[in-house]
């Protein structure tokens, strides 16, 4: 397990808090449930998701945080930062997407507000042409991209995209105002 990966795992405030039942003794998916008060869905594929990403070990009833995949994604060493950075994906000047891009994709999302609509209107910038039409597909094969790293998916970006209005949405067609 990579770091970005981890980072990826834990991007979501949902499996975030699967992950914590499960470190503080949750033992299974019903346990789970009940502590965080997640639908049983939300659990289920939540455990997936983590058991995938190498956090989570066992089946339902025997859930246990994977120690040594965290104990060897701590031990790893990162990426140069000083690597080439591709096309405009990087600017220099702005610390927010120093932070949270690498060569173009994605390490994580900022957890406060105002840094997350700058890293999200230069992907939407990037991403889309204004006033365009694309149906929810073309929109998710557009911000697949960006994930790649693992520091979020593209159905959350694409939620963040249109909670801050930088996609329009209407009939299941996407538009950047």
């Amino acid at each position: 397990m990579t770091a970005d990966a981890l980072a990826g795992a834990l991007a979501d405030d949902g499996r975030r808090r699967i992950f914590a039942a499960i470190v503080l003794g949750a033992a299974s998916a019903a346990q789970v449930a009940e502590r965080t008060d997640l639908p049983a869905r939300t659990v289920l594929t939540g455990v997936r998701r983590l058991t995938e990403a190498g956090l989570v070990t066992g089946s339902d009833g025997a859930l246990a945080a994977d120690e040594v995949s965290l104990r060897a994604a701590a031990r790893e060493r990162r990426p140069a930062d000083d690597a080439e950075p591709a096309d405009d994906a990087e600017p220099a000047d702005d610390p927010v997407l120093r932070t949270f891009l690498r060569s173009g994709v994605l390490v994580g999302l900022p957890a406060q507000r105002g840094r997350r609509r700058v890293l999200l209107a230069h992907i939407a910038e990037l991403s889309f042409e204004p006033a365009t039409h694309y149906p929810e597909r073309a929109v998710d094969e557009a911000l697949k991209p960006w994930c790649a790293a693992g520091g979020s998916d593209h159905a959350t970006l694409r939620r963040y995209l249109i909670d801050e209005q930088l996609l329009t949405r209407e009939h299941g067609i996407y538009q950047r105002p």
